[in-house]
């Protein structure tokens, strides 16, 4: 009898887990392509962590309730910052993890956004035109530092 309850613990357990970790799993064996691009002027593409994701543009980087309403839906532009394609620095975010049964949609775009060397490339389209850029610095810093979006 021990032996079956024994049995049917491990045998739970390994369901449990598999639960929990198919999500991320899925995320770094398959390419995160996500639906709707043809619904945004501006679409963002990172060829080396597959990444793709619509850009919601004019978001308001200090309005947590907007900000994470948009987020569901894509990559964020932040509302001041120049436009990509035009003259300035244009600030983007996106979620980077969420909850597990999350991390195929929109909120995870940036999931794998450390794997980024110098010289990867990111396309973003504008009204079907490719705009390419190339990494040419990475920087990590904490979320309370928001001096990049005082200063573009």
């Amino acid at each position: 009898m021990r032996q079956k309850i024994g049995t049917g613990l491990i045998i739970l357990s390994a369901i449990t887990l598999v639960i929990l970790l198919a999500p991320f799993v899925g995320l770094n064996l398959w390419p995160q392509r996500l639906a709707g691009k043809s619904e945004s002027i501006y679409y963002i593409d990172i060829p080396k962590i597959s990444a793709s994701a619509p850009i919601i543009t004019n978001v308001d980087p200090w309005n947590e309730t907007e900000y994470q309403d948009q987020l569901k839906s894509g990559v964020a532009h932040a509302a001041g910052t120049a436009l990509p394609g035009k003259p300035g620095t244009s600030f983007l975010f996106a979620h980077s993890s969420d909850w597990p049964w999350n991390l195929t949609r929109y909120n995870t775009a940036f999931f794998k956004l450390d794997r980024l060397e110098v010289g990867d490339t990111i396309i973003i389209t504008k009204d079907s035109q490719p705009l390419t850029y190339t990494v040419f610095d990475k920087k990590v810093v904490w979320p309370s530092e928001v001096d990049y979006l005082n200063n573009p």
